[in-house]
């Protein structure tokens, strides 16, 4: 629900209505459905850990949206980004989505750049989008090390976008 409720509050922003006039375009699709869902039963299955996010990959180039042709990144991947480290020009297309934005802000508890970890187990999901960056999910569930060993972390990296949800 709260990723629901970012959403909806940073294309109200963007749009200049209030949150419950919002018409999610392309974010009522079934893949973001699954996504944010998904999501959230990952991590209630992992017991809500410390999620930490290394700078967000914005990508580069227009995305192609209900409103047309936009500049990457969209307007509202913008807003929910305010305040989070990212990044820009790896890919020439659209890598974080504001579904994908709403994801991180909500689940993240800080972003930094990767902790020194000792892994213990590692999942991977693949998506259809080919590119010069693989299209994949990838959670590592470990241990930290050093300073942060007192705190259970989890790593979380996707470019999940374009993944049929039927590969999850």
């Amino acid at each position: 629900r709260h990723v629901f409720e970012r959403l909806a509050d940073a294309e109200s922003r963007v749009h200049d209505v209030p949150p419950d006039r919002v018409h999610f375009h392309e974010v009522g699709a079934i893949d973001a459905l699954v996504d944010i869902v998904g999501t959230a039963i990952c991590l209630h299955d992992l017991g809500w850990p410390i999620v930490v996010s290394s700078p967000v990959e914005l990508g580069s180039g227009f995305a192609r949206c209900a409103h047309g042709s936009l500049p990457v990144p969209a307007p509202a991947t913008l807003e929910l980004l305010a305040g989070v480290p990212t990044r820009r020009g790896a890919v020439p297309f659209e890598a974080t989505t504001p579904t994908g934005a709403a994801l991180l802000v909500t689940a993240a508890d800080r972003f930094d750049e990767a902790p020194a970890l000792v892994p213990l187990r590692v999942g991977h999901g693949i998506g259809a989008r080919d590119g010069p960056l693989p299209n994949l999910l990838r959670l590592i569930l470990a241990d930290p090390v050093g300073e942060a060993a007192a705190e259970d972390l989890v790593q979380l990296e996707c470019n999940i976008d374009d993944m049929n949800p039927e590969f999850y």
